[in-house]
Order: structure tokens, then sequence, then C-alpha cells
């Protein structure tokens, strides 16, 4: 088995955030989630419910742009955190993503939140996430699955989601 494949076969924890703003979101999304399932040694995918939240431009929240439809998938599996991000952004290409703009308004967005304890600088792969900290939209599905989950290098979710609406 190719060793870039399935790093060392030992199963890790990924999260895995999804939003669209176009087309139908809900139906977009549940579908990335079955291609997301079956994928090659990916265990396990349990997707959050799904929430609602504003755009966010370079200059901030744009009410005036199509709203989001968020969720998070946590995913036990064995692809390496490149593979797994080169999959996710195959997945977005199937379903028409087109990177115009930094921040546009899409068909469909997957981020790789975290994956396991992982850290990584690399450009290619920057994790955790650098923003999931200041989410909301990320957090609070997260948590909904996980109670306990930590965003490495950051803390627990509860406590993040917690710092973001007291500052609201």
């Amino acid at each position: 088995m190719n060793r870039r494949l399935a790093q060392g076969l030992r199963s890790q924890t990924a999260v895995v955030a999804f939003g669209a703003n176009l087309g139908d979101r809900a139906a977009t999304i549940e579908a990335a989630a079955a291609e997301l399932r079956a994928l090659p040694l990916v265990d396990d995918v349990r997707l959050a419910p799904a929430v609602s939240s504003v755009a966010v431009k370079p200059d901030g929240p744009d009410v005036e742009a199509p709203g989001y439809l968020n969720t998070v998938a946590l995913v036990r599996t064995r692809l390496a955190p490149s593979v797994l991000l080169a999959c996710l952004h195959e997945i977005e290409r199937r379903h028409g993503r087109v990177r115009v703009e930094r921040w546009g308004d899409r068909t469909l967005d997957l981020d790789l939140i975290a994956y396991g304890e992982v850290r990584s600088t690399e450009p290619a792969l920057v994790l955790p996430h650098p923003h999931a900290a200041e989410r909301d939209f990320v957090l609070r599905p997260w948590l909904a699955l996980d109670p306990e989950a930590e965003l490495p290098g950051s803390g627990r979710v509860s406590r993040l989601l917690a710092t973001i609406e007291g500052a609201a």
C-alpha cells in the first residue's frame, strides 16, 4: 500500500468543516458527506446538524451576500492529512467550486480543521486551521458532535465558543 496514502494504517480523527452558500446547500453538503464516506481508508463520518451563518468576506460579515449553511464532520481515517486535503479539494471541484476570489461565494467549501494532534505550518497544509478558533459556525457543530472536543494548540472547543459568544 502507498505510504503516502495510508499514514501507518493507524486511524486518526480528522475534523472537516463544510460550508455552502450557493445552490441547494443542504443537498450539496449531504452529497459531499456521502463522497467523503466512500473514500478509501475512511472508516466513519459523523456529520453534525447544520447551522446557518452570515457570509464572511475579507472585510468582515456581509449580510448582503447569500447566507451559508455550515456543519462539521468527524472523520475516522487512515489517509494522511495531505491526501485527505487533496480528496476534499477534489470533492469541492466535483460540486462546482471555483476559486475566483478569497472568501467568495461558493457551492461548497471543505476545510480540514484538525487531524488528530498533527500540527503543520506548510503553506499547502496548515493544521490546525488558522481561523477555526474564531468561527462559531465551525465550533458550534463540532461541539454538538463532541462535547469534550479540543482544538490543538487553542484548547477546549466549549471555551473557545464561549469566548466568541461573550464578545458578541
